[in-house]
Order: C-alpha cells, then structure tokens, then sequence
C-alpha cells in the first residue's frame, strides 16, 4: 500500500469525536473494505438491544435487574422520575458533602481538618476511585487519596505507617454494595483496629457507601458514622464509578464531578451513534 493509498484510507476510517475532543485512527488495523458493510446489520441489532437496556429492559432475569450505569451521567434518560430524583440528589448531597469537609465545617475530633481519605473496597468499588485519582489528580488536591483494595496484611500496614500520626485527620470510606463483602470487611477491622490502637473515634471519621438496608448501613447507622451515600442494585461494581463509589472520593479529592459527569455524557452520546463508522466504540 503507497503513501497516497494509505492517505485516503487514513481519510475514510478516521473517527473524529468533537464533543469529547478525540480521534480514533483504524486505517492501520488490517481489515477489508467491506467489512463495515457486512456487520452492519449485526451492529443495527446491537444499537437495538442497546436501546432496551438504557430504556429499562431486565438485563439480569435471575434477579430481575435493570443495568441502569448510564443513567448516572444522564439521569433524565432513566425510566421513572424516582431513578432520576435519586441520581440528581445523590450528586448533590456529594456536593454539598465535600463543601463542608473542604470548609471545615465538618472535622475530625482531633484535627482541625481531614488532610487524608482512605477508601476500603475491593474490585471495583477501588478500582473506578483509583482510575480517577490516578488520571485527574494534581499537586493541589485537597485531600491525599490511600486504597486497602486487597487482603493483603503487609499492604495493610504499610499504608497504615504511611497514614502515621495522620490517621487522626483521615477519613475512611467504606464501599461495598451488599455490604458484607469479606475482603472489604478484613479491611475495615483492620483500621478500626489501627484507630482503636490511637485511642481515636472510627465513627467520627468514618462514611459507608452501600445499598440501603445492609449489613454494612446497619452497623454505620447503629455506631453513628458521619454519613451514608447510596448504593443502587441497578449499578455493577464494575461500572459504578459515576455512583457515589467514585464521585464522593473524586469529590473530596478536589475533582470537578459536574465536568466528569458532562465528559462521560458527551461520550456517550458518540457512542451511541447508529452510524457504524462514525461511532467509535462500534468500531
């Protein structure tokens, strides 16, 4: 293939996204021309099938369960008032959540102001947080952001030492979904136990993300954390970090959570596109 034949297919198969200022080059992948032509059909059963899920179709018949993620970054597209009013006010009672904390009004017993935030989760309930603290973190966050996303004993303790004489002004976010997963469980004893060793008060420095009624909401409500973000059955693991799991650590790091929230919404709008070669998550 000459440099003018690989310049016209460069032309054909470029993919521009302008909402989200990205470009997806597929002119070097070795596929015939005709290929798009031939799934198209196939990929017209994908956007309908794709349609259903987003409107509310049971995509979980064992347990009857919506997928319902992208509705956290367009919550006017969920299938009844209540999904939406519950996204909406979850957003903002983050919001609001993460003022208080940066303003101070809202403080450890033993500091003047939270410097640290732990997340305890595994799977994804860390994965989305860290993903997001990794990729839009800077020299000024606001809070400094440490993971137990494993039941590693030494890991454990390493951040427990790299916490130090900090711990006092750190806060802890436990997440689990069904709010008995074991390995996030391990790892909240274990830095209950590492405050207890202080003399410091878990439950004033401690906020649970979970589904309402669970193990793990129960015991927060009954010690007196400092709060409890929802958690929704409609919304995987692997998937939620537009749900409080990845909004309120990004929040109180110092993201903009309206801006990720709007980027992820314009992605979803180029991928949702029925136009195969214009959509880039189809190609």
């Amino acid at each position: 293939m000459d440099s003018l034949e690989l310049w016209r297919r460069y032309r054909k198969y470029l993919c521009e996204c302008s909402g989200v200022g990205m470009k997806l080059d597929i002119s070097r992948v070795d596929f015939p021309n005709k290929f798009f032509s031939d799934h198209e059909e196939k990929m017209q059963q994908v956007y309908k099938d794709m349609r259903g899920l987003e409107a509310g179709d049971i995509a979980n018949p064992d347990e009857q369960r919506m997928v319902g993620h992208y509705w956290l970054r367009t919550p006017h597209l969920a299938p009844n008032d209540e999904i939406a009013h519950e996204v909406e006010s979850t957003v903002l009672r983050i919001k609001e959540f993460a003022g208080k904390i940066h303003n101070r009004e809202i403080v450890p017993p033993e500091s003047s102001r939270f410097t640290d935030l732990l997340i305890v989760g595994i799977g994804g309930s860390a994965l989305g947080p860290q993903l997001v603290s990794d990729c839009l973190g800077t020299k000024r966050d606001k809070m400094a952001l440490h993971f137990f996303d494993n039941t590693d004993p030494d890991g454990f303790d390493r951040v427990i030492a790299d916490l130090g004489s900090r711990l006092k002004s750190t806060m802890v976010i436990v997440i689990s979904k069904s709010g008995g997963t074991k390995e996030t469980r391990n790892g909240m004893l274990e830095i209950q136990y590492a405050f207890s060793t202080k003399k410091l008060d878990f439950a004033k420095q401690a906020v649970a993300v979970t589904s309402d009624g669970s193990q793990l909401f129960n015991v927060a409500k009954e010690q007196g954390w400092i709060d409890i973000f929802p958690m929704w059955d409609w919304v995987g693991g692997r998937t939620s970090v537009l749900s409080a799991v990845g909004l309120l650590p990004a929040a109180l790091q110092g993201v903009d959570i309206d801006q990720l929230l709007q980027g992820a919404a314009e992605m979803d709008k180029s991928t949702r596109l029925e136009g195969t070669k214009k959509n880039p998550a189809a190609r």
